[in-house]
């Protein structure tokens, strides 16, 4: 078959997208990050997942690039958040991320999640989460 010939109005209605989503999941930052005598100055590994849920006219409808959500803006304006400035909390961060995206065009539901990985041996990550839902 063609992969240019599109076959509208064969999709029955029930299984239509409900719902897009774009995810930037574990992303591995150095964050200076922590309250503990240890931990200020010392930079820890950080994993950051967001997932944006968009509305269906910001989600591309063709293969062209001008239509594309920037993504891209996740994974550097993360990088420069967490390497902008120290932080006491988790929390504090998750915030700053979450009110990032939040900004940005076309989001109608977020998560963001930040997990320390390295803190308990019998833990594999203790972490924060911000949702809209």
């Amino acid at each position: 078959m063609n992969d240019s010939v599109r076959l509208d109005g064969l999709v029955p209605d029930r299984l239509q997208p409900r719902t897009h989503k774009i995810v930037l999941e574990g992303m591995m930052v150095d964050a200076d990050i922590g309250f503990h005598d240890f931990e200020v100055g010392t930079p820890q590994r950080l994993s950051v997942t967001v997932e944006v849920w968009l509305d269906a006219e910001a989600f591309p409808h063709s293969d062209d690039a001008a239509e594309a959500w920037d993504y891209d803006f996740l994974r550097r304006d993360v990088a420069a958040l967490v390497s902008a400035r120290r932080y006491n909390l988790q929390e504090t961060l998750a915030r700053a991320i979450y009110e990032l995206v939040a900004a940005r065009r076309g989001v109608s539901a977020l998560r963001v999640s930040t997990r320390k990985p390295d803190i308990y041996a019998d833990c594999a990550g203790v972490g924060v989460e911000l949702a809209s839902f």
